[in-house]
């Protein structure tokens, strides 16, 4: 017999029968309340700010609070989030909207369900020569093999470049600090901070800022869990971007955790990310300004599909609208 029940035969005798009714209504919601549902969230890379939402909204007992049991996973160069999303290794995962719309193709079942980065902090890391992205022209430019299957094919043909001017990007800075003539993909949360430490005259240039459509990490879920459990999924949600909104208000205890699950991070660069996200409206910019952290829209979602068909990197015959809802963030003024 349940715990609760043996508990309540035993008080039968000690308290009336409307006593005994209230009595078991609270120990009931007591139980009930206790057991949180559990959900691993895959991370694309170590711990770092770019996360820092979600370890704010585990160190601030938000995810407690919202009834739920949250482990966050750490991701790495070589984990592949998505493999683990399919194999139900991890309940939701960061990604990219140009992944799942590509997954889209291959049937994965799977749907984005919230955007809390509205733009993505790609972007181009120049010397002091260049102006702007116009200016790329003749430049040998360092990509990484993820960015040829995405913002490569945008700025190709947005700036008239030749493919023949990039270049592998090994995720070592050096080339381009010793390369008066070489301009590498940065984010604006990492590379920068690097950079400007060692040439303080280089230039940074956000992708979003000339019209890349894409949002950046996307949380992203299987289709079987939104069918079970909806309102799980609606509570890790909203847990979810009040952490965004209050790391990005102080970010102290977030980077607390950020720090212990990565050594390589420390005050002075995540304070650098946290400032570039502000400055930027990278979480509360774009249609979350008014629309509310996290949200989503057809728009966007149409103006990133109708990119990579044009660029080759999507088959136009593909059901994009598949590839998320917004039926767990704030559309009500879309």
């Amino acid at each position: 017999m349940h715990r609760l029940g043996v508990l309540l035969m035993k008080i039968h005798h000690r308290v009336g029968k409307g006593r005994l009714a209230l009595l078991a209504g609270a120990l009931l919601w007591s139980s009930l309340s206790q057991a949180a549902d559990k959900l691993v969230l895959q991370t694309t890379w170590y711990a770092q700010a770019e996360q820092g939402g979600y370890y704010q909204a585990l160190a601030q007992g938000i995810y407690k609070k919202y009834g739920l049991d949250v482990e966050i996973k750490i991701g790495g160069p070589q984990v592949n989030n998505m493999t683990l999303l399919l194999s139900k290794r991890a309940d939701i995962i960061i990604n990219y909207d140009l992944q799942v719309l590509k997954g889209m193709e291959s049937n994965f079942p799977i749907k984005a369900i919230a955007a809390p980065f509205q733009f993505d902090p790609q972007g181009m890391l120049t010397h002091a020569d260049v102006k702007s992205l116009s200016g790329l022209k003749g430049k040998t430019i360092l990509v990484s093999t993820s960015g040829q299957a995405s913002w490569w094919p945008w700025l190709k043909s947005k700036y008239n470049l030749d493919a023949a001017q990039a270049r592998p990007y090994t995720f070592n800075m050096q080339p381009f600090l010793a390369g008066k003539n070489v301009a590498q993909q940065a984010y604006a949360t990492s590379e920068v901070f690097q950079a400007r430490k060692a040439e303080p005259s280089s230039k940074f240039f956000l992708f979003a800022d000339a019209g890349y459509p894409a949002y950046g990490g996307i949380l992203v879920t299987r289709n079987d869990v939104i069918q079970s459990k909806p309102e799980v999924v609606q509570r890790f949600v909203k847990a979810s971007m009040e952490g965004w909104k209050n790391y990005l208000a102080d970010p102290r205890l977030g980077n607390a955790i950020i720090k212990k699950e990565n050594p390589n991070m420390n005050d002075e660069l995540l304070a650098f990310a946290v400032d570039q996200m502000r400055k930027r409206n990278l979480i509360d910019g774009g249609d979350a300004e008014k629309m509310g952290v996290g949200v989503m829209t057809d728009a966007r979602w149409k103006a990133t599909r109708d990119f990579m068909v044009g660029a080759g990197l999507l088959n136009a015959k593909t059901n994009w609208k598949s590839a998320y809802t917004t039926q767990f963030v704030n559309t009500a003024k879309k």
